[in-house]
Protein backbone atom coordinates (compact mmCIF):
# COMPACT_ATOMS: atom_id res chain seq x y z
CA UNK A 1 0.00 0.00 0.00
CA UNK A 2 1.28 3.53 -0.77
CA UNK A 3 2.51 5.34 2.31
CA UNK A 4 3.06 9.08 2.69
CA UNK A 5 6.57 9.33 4.07
CA UNK A 6 6.25 13.11 4.36
CA UNK A 7 3.85 15.65 2.82
CA UNK A 8 3.99 15.25 -0.95
CA UNK A 9 6.34 12.23 -0.79
CA UNK A 10 4.70 8.82 -1.27
CA UNK A 11 6.47 5.45 -1.24
CA UNK A 12 5.44 1.85 -1.89
CA UNK A 13 7.16 -1.53 -2.39
CA UNK A 14 10.59 -0.13 -1.64
CA UNK A 15 13.60 -2.41 -2.15
CA UNK A 16 15.67 -3.40 0.86
CA UNK A 17 18.70 -1.40 -0.32
CA UNK A 18 17.99 2.25 0.40
CA UNK A 19 21.41 3.87 0.46
CA UNK A 20 22.23 6.11 -2.47
CA UNK A 21 25.67 4.51 -2.70
CA UNK A 22 24.05 1.07 -3.24
CA UNK A 23 23.06 2.32 -6.72
CA UNK A 24 25.47 2.88 -9.60
CA UNK A 25 23.37 4.63 -12.27
CA UNK A 26 20.51 7.14 -12.23
CA UNK A 27 18.49 7.74 -15.41
CA UNK A 28 16.41 10.88 -15.86
CA UNK A 29 13.75 11.88 -18.31
CA UNK A 30 14.34 15.50 -19.37
CA UNK A 31 11.18 17.45 -20.23
CA UNK A 32 9.07 18.21 -17.13
CA UNK A 33 11.46 16.07 -15.03
CA UNK A 34 14.96 17.56 -15.07
CA UNK A 35 13.69 20.76 -16.70
CA UNK A 36 10.58 22.89 -16.27
CA UNK A 37 9.15 22.77 -19.80
CA UNK A 38 8.07 20.43 -22.58
CA UNK A 39 10.51 21.78 -25.19
CA UNK A 40 8.41 20.72 -28.16
CA UNK A 41 5.43 22.74 -26.91
CA UNK A 42 7.57 25.86 -26.48
CA UNK A 43 9.18 25.43 -29.92
CA UNK A 44 5.69 25.17 -31.44
CA UNK A 45 4.85 28.52 -29.86
CA UNK A 46 7.27 30.12 -32.34
CA UNK A 47 4.99 29.15 -35.23
CA UNK A 48 1.69 29.70 -33.41
CA UNK A 49 1.00 25.99 -32.94
CA UNK A 50 1.60 25.56 -29.21
CA UNK A 51 -1.98 24.63 -28.28
CA UNK A 52 -2.17 22.04 -31.05
CA UNK A 53 1.16 20.43 -30.16
CA UNK A 54 0.62 20.67 -26.39
CA UNK A 55 -2.69 18.78 -26.66
CA UNK A 56 -0.89 15.85 -28.36
CA UNK A 57 1.96 15.99 -25.81
CA UNK A 58 -0.46 15.88 -22.89
CA UNK A 59 -2.40 12.94 -24.33
CA UNK A 60 0.84 11.04 -24.99
CA UNK A 61 2.17 11.68 -21.47
CA UNK A 62 -1.10 10.51 -19.92
CA UNK A 63 -0.85 7.34 -21.99
CA UNK A 64 -3.96 8.07 -24.05
CA UNK A 65 -1.91 7.98 -27.25
CA UNK A 66 -0.18 4.63 -27.08
CA UNK A 67 2.08 5.09 -30.12
CA UNK A 68 4.60 7.64 -28.86
CA UNK A 69 6.58 7.51 -32.11
CA UNK A 70 3.53 8.42 -34.15
CA UNK A 71 2.60 11.21 -31.75
CA UNK A 72 6.12 12.64 -31.89
CA UNK A 73 6.26 12.53 -35.68
CA UNK A 74 2.92 14.35 -35.82
CA UNK A 75 4.18 17.04 -33.45
CA UNK A 76 7.56 17.45 -35.14
CA UNK A 77 5.82 17.85 -38.52
CA UNK A 78 4.00 20.86 -37.05
CA UNK A 79 7.38 22.48 -36.26
CA UNK A 80 8.26 22.90 -39.94
CA UNK A 81 9.56 26.40 -40.52
CA UNK A 82 10.84 27.00 -36.99
CA UNK A 83 14.36 28.46 -37.12
CA UNK A 84 17.44 27.61 -35.09
CA UNK A 85 17.18 31.15 -33.73
CA UNK A 86 13.75 30.22 -32.34
CA UNK A 87 15.27 27.14 -30.67
CA UNK A 88 17.93 29.34 -29.11
CA UNK A 89 15.27 31.67 -27.66
CA UNK A 90 13.47 28.70 -26.04
CA UNK A 91 16.77 27.45 -24.58
CA UNK A 92 17.82 30.88 -23.32
CA UNK A 93 14.51 32.34 -22.12
CA UNK A 94 12.24 29.43 -21.17
CA UNK A 95 14.31 26.39 -20.21
CA UNK A 96 15.22 26.14 -16.53
CA UNK A 97 16.36 23.25 -14.39
CA UNK A 98 13.64 22.05 -12.07
CA UNK A 99 14.11 22.72 -8.33
CA UNK A 100 16.55 20.31 -6.74
CA UNK A 101 17.93 19.00 -10.06
CA UNK A 102 21.47 20.25 -9.52
CA UNK A 103 21.47 19.17 -5.85
CA UNK A 104 20.26 15.64 -6.65
CA UNK A 105 22.68 15.13 -9.55
CA UNK A 106 25.58 16.42 -7.41
CA UNK A 107 24.63 14.08 -4.54
CA UNK A 108 24.45 11.13 -6.94
CA UNK A 109 27.84 11.95 -8.44
CA UNK A 110 29.37 12.32 -4.99
CA UNK A 111 27.99 8.88 -4.08
CA UNK A 112 29.64 7.39 -7.18
CA UNK A 113 26.65 7.08 -9.51
CA UNK A 114 26.84 7.70 -13.24
CA UNK A 115 24.07 9.90 -14.67
CA UNK A 116 22.04 9.19 -17.80
CA UNK A 117 19.64 11.61 -19.49
CA UNK A 118 17.28 9.74 -21.80
CA UNK A 119 14.67 11.84 -23.53
CA UNK A 120 11.89 11.76 -26.08
CA UNK A 121 12.89 15.39 -26.59
CA UNK A 122 15.74 16.84 -28.58
CA UNK A 123 19.53 16.81 -28.58
CA UNK A 124 19.60 20.60 -29.02
CA UNK A 125 18.33 20.92 -25.43
CA UNK A 126 19.69 17.67 -23.99
CA UNK A 127 23.28 18.67 -24.74
CA UNK A 128 22.69 22.00 -23.00
CA UNK A 129 21.33 20.23 -19.89
CA UNK A 130 24.20 17.74 -20.07
CA UNK A 131 26.70 20.60 -19.91
CA UNK A 132 24.86 22.35 -17.06
CA UNK A 133 24.83 19.25 -14.85
CA UNK A 134 27.90 17.30 -15.96
CA UNK A 135 25.79 14.35 -17.13
CA UNK A 136 27.69 11.25 -18.29
CA UNK A 137 25.39 9.82 -21.00
CA UNK A 138 22.52 11.15 -23.10
CA UNK A 139 20.12 9.77 -25.67
CA UNK A 140 17.55 11.94 -27.42
CA UNK A 141 16.15 12.82 -30.83
CA UNK A 142 17.77 15.03 -33.46
CA UNK A 143 15.66 17.61 -35.28
CA UNK A 144 16.41 17.78 -39.00
CA UNK A 145 17.59 21.23 -40.00
CA UNK A 146 17.82 22.58 -43.55
CA UNK A 147 19.97 25.58 -44.40
CA UNK A 148 18.05 28.81 -44.43
CA UNK A 149 18.45 32.59 -44.23
CA UNK A 150 17.92 32.61 -40.45
CA UNK A 151 20.71 30.14 -39.53
CA UNK A 152 18.70 27.06 -40.42
CA UNK A 153 15.07 25.97 -40.54
CA UNK A 154 13.40 22.82 -39.21
CA UNK A 155 12.13 20.52 -41.96
CA UNK A 156 9.49 18.88 -39.77
CA UNK A 157 11.47 15.63 -39.70
CA UNK A 158 13.94 13.78 -37.47
CA UNK A 159 17.44 12.54 -38.24
CA UNK A 160 18.11 8.79 -38.25
CA UNK A 161 20.75 7.84 -35.65
CA UNK A 162 22.73 4.60 -35.26
CA UNK A 163 20.12 3.22 -32.82
CA UNK A 164 17.02 4.55 -34.62
CA UNK A 165 15.24 7.86 -35.12
CA UNK A 166 12.94 8.16 -32.10
CA UNK A 167 13.71 7.65 -28.43
CA UNK A 168 10.40 6.30 -27.11
CA UNK A 169 9.57 4.29 -24.00
CA UNK A 170 11.08 1.08 -25.39
CA UNK A 171 14.28 2.89 -26.41
CA UNK A 172 14.55 4.54 -22.97
CA UNK A 173 14.37 1.10 -21.37
CA UNK A 174 16.86 -0.36 -23.84
CA UNK A 175 19.27 2.54 -23.23
CA UNK A 176 19.09 2.14 -19.46
CA UNK A 177 19.89 -1.58 -19.78
CA UNK A 178 22.61 -0.92 -22.37
CA UNK A 179 24.39 1.62 -20.15
CA UNK A 180 24.04 -0.69 -17.14
CA UNK A 181 25.65 -3.45 -19.19
CA UNK A 182 28.47 -1.14 -20.28
CA UNK A 183 29.08 -0.28 -16.62
CA UNK A 184 28.97 -3.96 -15.62
CA UNK A 185 26.08 -3.44 -13.19
CA UNK A 186 22.69 -5.05 -12.64
CA UNK A 187 19.36 -3.29 -13.43
CA UNK A 188 18.66 -3.54 -9.68
CA UNK A 189 21.50 -1.04 -9.16
CA UNK A 190 19.76 1.56 -11.36
CA UNK A 191 17.33 4.35 -10.48
CA UNK A 192 14.94 5.66 -13.15
CA UNK A 193 13.05 8.93 -12.80
CA UNK A 194 10.32 10.38 -15.00
CA UNK A 195 6.86 11.90 -15.25
CA UNK A 196 5.07 10.48 -18.30
CA UNK A 197 3.77 7.20 -19.69
CA UNK A 198 6.81 6.76 -21.95
CA UNK A 199 9.01 6.65 -18.82
CA UNK A 200 7.23 3.58 -17.41
CA UNK A 201 9.25 0.97 -19.38
CA UNK A 202 12.60 2.20 -18.01
CA UNK A 203 11.12 2.74 -14.55
CA UNK A 204 9.91 -0.85 -14.62
CA UNK A 205 13.38 -2.13 -15.54
CA UNK A 206 15.22 -0.23 -12.80
CA UNK A 207 15.79 -1.27 -9.22
CA UNK A 208 14.10 1.92 -8.01
CA UNK A 209 11.44 3.87 -9.89
CA UNK A 210 10.75 7.52 -9.09
CA UNK A 211 7.86 9.67 -10.36
CA UNK A 212 8.37 13.44 -10.31
CA UNK A 213 5.21 15.61 -10.39
CA UNK A 214 3.95 12.86 -12.65
CA UNK A 215 0.79 11.80 -14.43
CA UNK A 216 -1.56 9.68 -12.26
CA UNK A 217 -0.73 6.40 -14.04
CA UNK A 218 2.97 6.98 -13.45
CA UNK A 219 2.55 7.94 -9.78
CA UNK A 220 0.49 4.79 -9.22
CA UNK A 221 3.29 2.51 -10.45
CA UNK A 222 6.34 4.28 -9.03
CA UNK A 223 8.03 3.15 -5.83
CA UNK A 224 8.72 6.79 -4.94
CA UNK A 225 6.38 9.61 -5.99
CA UNK A 226 7.56 13.17 -5.44
CA UNK A 227 4.28 15.07 -5.72
CA UNK A 228 5.47 18.38 -4.27
CA UNK A 229 8.87 19.98 -3.79
CA UNK A 230 12.06 19.43 -5.75
CA UNK A 231 13.86 16.49 -7.32
CA UNK A 232 16.24 16.35 -4.37
CA UNK A 233 13.41 15.04 -2.19
CA UNK A 234 14.58 11.64 -3.36
CA UNK A 235 17.38 12.15 -0.82
CA UNK A 236 14.76 11.93 1.95
CA UNK A 237 14.25 8.31 0.88
CA UNK A 238 17.83 7.39 0.03
CA UNK A 239 20.30 8.09 2.84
Amino acid sequence: MPQELAPGLVVQNLPAALKLADYKLIAFDMDSTLINIECIDEIADAVGRKAEVAAITEAAMRGEITDFKDSLRRRVALLKGVTVADLEVVKRERLQLNPGAAALVAACQKAGLKVLLVSGGFTYFAEHVRALLGIDYTRSNVLEIASGPNCGVLTGGLVQQSWGDICDGAEKRRTLLEVASLLGIEPAQCIAMGDGANDLPMMGAAGLSVAYHAKPAVRAQAQVAINSGGLDRLLEVLT
